[in-house]
């Protein structure tokens, strides 16, 4: 933490203004520990003057008291909105004008410090900032005046928003891309809002995404067929700001909470990986897109080699930091790129690989066998290798998901029966019988 003086980091900056050295203690431990934010604290209004010249630093969002030594009307408000960071409230002075002004110049939110729980929902209300500048909403609907009024409020959440006019149109977005949230008008271009609905809820469920449905006050009716169409809640319009924010932040926190819930249900206790269980729920689904799409698709079944010996000489402690390291590097390895790893159970590690052929997916499953040989393990003061044999299936037409994984299980039997520490795959196969073929004609 600092007072007014230059931080230079490539995690996100938080600028807290705030002239309590309990507020300031408290919520600065917090945003580090717990959010992973470097925190620049300034105590006047000359102390943010100085932090905003520095030019080696760009706020990801502030948090600011109203009222503090130079700036006795909330006049460091302006100066964090006039350089375009996103802003949080957090002040004992209010009043239904302040209120009103405040929420005229878009802040992201405010917190009230009237309470016992002032301190919490400070954090909170940071914690979710930062969590909605990861999430995407789509607003569906053919009002223009909609589209504009919804899409300013959910901007000033921080949310990525999308927009569409068709109903098919948005259906093809959910279907390309993660969202937490779809806001929906009565009528799209073509189709009603509740229609839509029905077609986004065969897809995606209540745990999975958050909808809303917007109607006119004059046909209370409409909120309904929402409700009934399987919407999370339904607003009517023209909306009220604060409210809708309200309403939002609750559905998104919600879903938040299950989706956690439903993490750790999916995850493997040791490594963090997902289990075998949502390997098994997940990867037909992705097969069967990827399919439709025209994706190459392979499953690898990765084995470490002699773990049996390993856990037997060095004891289940050392045979435990293995597995963590080696999924370690499989996560660090693989994130981003849109494939599916998951621990399958003892030493056993399965990856279903999207978008390379046959041959790219041995090669790139070959090459994931080097980089893993580098993991290194110290037990008794002897540093271990670890080695890999992977077995590897090219996804070629729709079957049960236990028939891939049953034949990269097997060409895994066949990698170690060749003297492990390789990959073999049906590539390798159809390459080493032409080759035979050429030979024997």
């Amino acid at each position: 933490m600092t007072d007014g003086n230059p931080i230079t980091a490539a995690k996100p900056t938080l600028l807290l203004v705030e002239d309590s050295r309990l507020f300031t203690s408290v919520l600065t431990f917090r945003f580090q520990n717990e959010l992973g934010l470097c925190v620049q604290h300034c105590g006047s209004l000359a102390a943010v003057q100085q932090a905003l010249q520095q030019a080696d630093t760009r706020y990801t969002l502030a948090m600011v008291d109203l009222n503090l030594p130079g700036s006795p009307r909330g006049e460091v408000l302006n100066l964090t909105l006039e350089n375009e960071i996103p802003t949080i409230v957090f002040t004992a002075t209010f009043s239904p004008e302040t209120r009103a002004e405040i929420m005229q110049r878009h802040v992201v939110d405010y917190v009230m410090k009237d309470n016992d729980l002032a301190l919490e929902k400070a954090f909170c209300a940071v914690r979710q900032a930062m969590e909605n500048r990861r999430r995407r909403v789509l607003v569906a609907d053919r009002s223009e005046a909609n589209l504009a009024e919804v899409g300013q409020a959910l901007r000033r959440m921080l949310f990525e928003v999308d927009e569409a006019r068709s109903g098919w149109d948005a259906v093809a977005m959910l279907e390309k891309a993660a969202y937490h949230l779809v806001v929906a008008g009565e009528h799209l271009s073509d189709m009603s809002g509740a229609e839509f609905c029905r077609r986004v809820r065969k897809q995606h469920s209540n745990n999975q995404l958050g909808f809303i449905g917007l109607y006119p006050p004059e046909d209370a009716f409409n909120g309904l067929l929402f409700l009934r169409a399987g919407a999370s809640d339904a607003v009517r319009t023209p909306i009220v700001p604060e409210e809708f924010q309200c309403r939002v932040a609750y559905h998104v926190d919600m879903l938040g909470q299950v989706q956690a819930l439903r993490a750790t249900a999916a995850s493997d206790y040791l490594t963090g990986l997902y289990n075998r269980r949502y390997f098994y729920a997940e990867g037909p689904k992705l097969i069967s897109r990827g399919l439709k799409m025209g994706r190459h698709l392979s499953i690898g079944v990765l084995d470490i080699d002699h773990f049996k010996r390993l856990n037997d000489t060095y004891g289940h402690e050392i045979g435990d930091l293995v597995l963590v390291a080696v999924a370690n590097r499989l996560k660090n390895e693989v994130e981003g790129k849109g494939h599916l790893l998951c621990r399958l159970g003892g030493e056993e590690f399965g990856l279903l690989v999207v978008d390379l052929d046959a041959a790219e997916a041995t090669a790139y499953f070959d090459e994931l066998r080097r980089r893993l040989a580098t993991v290194k393990v110290v037990a008794d003061e002897e540093e271990l290798s670890i080695s890999v044999s992977i077995g590897v299936a090219e996804v070629s037409g729709f079957e049960t998901f236990d028939n891939y994984i049953n034949a990269a299980d097997q060409f895994l039997y066949m990698a170690k029966h060749r003297g492990r520490n390789q990959v073999y795959s049906d590539y390798l196969m159809a390459e080493e019988s032409a080759r035979a073929r050429r030979a024997a004609g």
